[in-house]
């Protein structure tokens, strides 16, 4: 699968790394597991089924919890949930994987990454006791959200299947999720920072057609609209940021907080009823470097916005619930604008 990067469009001017995603940074691995059923309507059968379990993992389950990293968290508009963020303000520390599901099986993801902590750690439920990390977005308007279609071990699956290779699109938790009117979904990217890596991961699921730019060029102005689909522009968008940095949690919540500009390049406002909230963690124990922290804010920025443009790229025509469709963003006339506006290189 092509990237617009592929094409010749660069977002800013810090190169990305190898992958050019969040697993980049050193210790940081993602897994996904796709729910994706076909059946009739409750009582019957259990739902149409389109969404998913994602893990960032940013380091070996079996440690985290005796060894939490740096961690910080930010919140853009808060009609949302990011479960274990007061412990992140409070402490600094990060103890699980984050992980990204629907907004009503946040529940059932929960009790799957206890059970996957007292797996990895014989001292959970003994010595220590953990609250993990789930975000979430609301997928109902493709996905049967009324029968909750995620089970609990999809979790422990999902940490089984992270590795470096992160598919993006309709995958995981992003199998339900709709940007801009589009199919959205799961993106990532990454820049190399004064030395160190940032890499970027987001659950798109947010903003209005018209609204969408890329690269600054009001793409959603100038393409055909999308079909009729979901109504409301509001939605919500989790951003995870991650970087081998050694990085306390007030810098990592300075990062946190840039996600939201890196949304606001691609149209976001932040609607009233959409959560954007963001967690930032370093993979790197030890006291904080003398860094340019500007020059991490720009990674972080840029990164944002190309994985929220790789969501869309990667992203594929989706069906849900009551013959509901969502499409793909066009490849060809998208090319075509930013081709026109000077934004592919060679």
């Amino acid at each position: 699968m092509t990237r617009l990067r592929d094409h010749g469009l660069r977002i800013g001017s810090l190169d990305p790394g190898p992958r050019n995603a969040i697993t980049d940074v050193a210790g940081v691995s993602v897994g996904h597991v796709t729910v994706r059923r076909d059946a009739p309507p409750p009582p019957a059968g259990s739902g149409v089924a389109r969404t998913g379990v994602t893990a960032i993992v940013p380091g070996p389950p079996e440690t985290l919890v005796r060894r939490p990293l740096n961690a910080g968290t930010a919140v853009l508009n808060g009609a949302g949930e990011l479960t274990g963020s007061i412990q992140i303000r409070e402490w600094g520390r990060i103890e699980t994987p984050v992980y990204l599901t629907s907004t009503m099986a946040v529940g059932r993801v929960y009790d799957g990454a206890v059970a996957a902590a007292v797996a990895a750690d014989e001292s959970v439920g003994t010595e220590n006791f953990v609250i993990p990390v789930v975000g979430e977005c609301d997928d109902g308007w493709l996905n049967d959200a009324r029968t909750v279609q995620v089970e609990a071990a999809d979790v422990s699956r999902a940490l089984e299947a992270a590795g470096s290779d992160v598919a993006e699109g309709a995958v995981g938790a992003g199998t339900g999720m709709i940007a801009f009117g589009w199919k959205g979904g799961i993106g990532t990217s990454s820049r190399i920072a004064g030395g160190a890596t940032v890499g970027v991961l987001v659950l798109a699921n947010y903003g209005s057609a018209r609204q969408l730019r890329m690269d600054g060029v009001p793409v959603g102005q100038l393409l055909e609209p999308p079909p009729a689909g979901r109504q409301s522009p509001a939605g919500s968008c989790i951003g995870v940021v991650a970087t081998d940095a050694p990085l306390d949690t007030h810098t990592l919540s300075r990062l946190a907080r840039r996600v939201g500009l890196g949304l606001a390049r691609t149209g976001s406002v932040a609607h009233d009823g959409s959560g954007e909230i963001f967690v930032a963690v370093s993979t790197s124990p030890g006291p904080e470097i003398d860094v340019d922290v500007n020059t991490f804010f720009t990674a972080v920025v840029d990164a944002t916005e190309e994985a929220v443009l790789n969501t869309l790229w990667a992203a594929e025509d989706t069906d849900g619930r009551e013959g509901r469709v969502i499409r793909a963003l066009p490849h060809e006339p998208v090319l075509e604008l930013l081709r026109g506006a000077g934004r592919l290189g060679n």
